[in-house]
């Protein structure tokens, strides 16, 4: 596979920093959003950990394998539980080698730096020795890149997403990771030729066709529009905003929609974050038989981001949204 270009300038643009800013928060349950996603499996490992039985999360990273994708959505999700860095350690007690463990140990460290409760170089030291025990596994290069895309210089996000990518080239969150923090940097020349955007059509691209990649111009969109209406050329109504209303933002939308038509996948880890994309959109774009279908698929599982952008309330956002899109009545406020 052809690498991604290298982009040059390190400048960003001035926006907050703040947890409803990018793709990362993984806190479980608040508002109607669980990070989980519906993985059943997840769901009794998180509730198993949060008692201290650390057993039931071994088993289900053990039985994951290199499923990379959900490799890291279920370690970054039990990594959120609040006492997770404890009940890791407790493993790594127990099994003082386990990559799984140390990879765990590493997320929660992470999860906590990232809430001002522990230090940045104490958590990168441990993802550092989680990928030394897992040579192969992106995800310890993942809780490097959160930490990067949060805290770091972009030439260490630059170098973080190419280690991860290096071991999976299609790595969902870490692309989102990228993106987020590459849509940041100052724009120049026309409204729609921002390079996040480039970089994410050739990721689409360059991805096997029945990539969930194909949806990351709309993610690419979407925290564009979280920069600019943070720094005020773009509205704080995202629906009247006129962002996906230029010719480029059409094309990418149509292809988007028309990917997830031929190949939806019922079983990708974090095919929800996708749909909610997708959704938000579709909705802001004025495409209302789209955005039904989407929400239809989506059902309970709203995610924060993009109904955050920029500083919204995302629960009430994702409501009012999916009651006009399937033609109900608004919520009440």
């Amino acid at each position: 596979m052809t690498p991604l270009p290298p982009l040059l300038g390190v400048r960003r643009a001035p926006t907050d920093q703040s947890g409803d800013t990018a793709p990362d928060d993984s806190s479980a349950l608040e508002d109607g959003f669980d990070d989980a996603l519906g993985d059943a499996e997840l769901l009794t490992a998180r509730a198993a950990l949060t008692q201290g039985r650390w057993q039931v999360a071994r088993s289900l990273l053990l039985h994951t394998g290199d499923d990379w994708d959900r490799r890291g959505h279920r370690a970054t999700v039990l990594a959120g539980e609040p006492y997770a860095a404890a009940w890791a350690h407790d493993w790594l007690l127990a099994e003082p080698g386990s990559a799984d463990a140390a990879t765990l140990h590493a997320l929660a460290l992470v999860q906590r730096t990232l809430r001002g409760k522990d230090d940045a170089d104490r958590a990168r030291e441990a993802c550092r020795t989680a990928a030394a025990l897992a040579p192969a596994d992106p995800t310890p290069w993942l809780g490097l890149l959160r930490l990067a895309r949060t805290r770091g210089p972009e030439n260490e996000v630059l170098r973080t997403f190419a280690e991860l990518r290096a071991r999976h080239p299609e790595h969902h969150h870490g692309h989102h990771l990228l993106v987020a923090r590459l849509a940041e940097r100052p724009q120049g020349g026309r409204a729609e030729s921002h390079e996040v955007y480039d970089l994410a059509e050739l990721a689409a691209a360059q991805a096997p066709a029945d990539s969930p990649l194909a949806v990351l111009p709309v993610v690419a969109y979407a925290e564009r529009y979280r920069v600019l209406a943070a720094t005020g050329p773009a509205p704080a109504d995202p629906v009247g905003s006129g962002h996906w209303s230029g010719p480029r933002a059409r094309r990418i939308l149509r292809a988007a929609f028309d990917w997830w038509l031929e190949w939806e996948h019922d079983d990708h880890p974090r095919r929800h974050t996708d749909l909610n994309h997708l959704a938000f959109a579709m909705s802001c774009a004025g495409r209302p038989a789209e955005a039904a279908a989407l929400f239809q698929r989506i059902g309970r599982h709203a995610t924060r981001a993009p109904w955050s952008y920029p500083h919204r309330d995302a629960w009430q956002a994702f409501r009012t949204a999916r009651c006009r899109a399937l033609g109900r009545a608004l919520p009440e406020t």
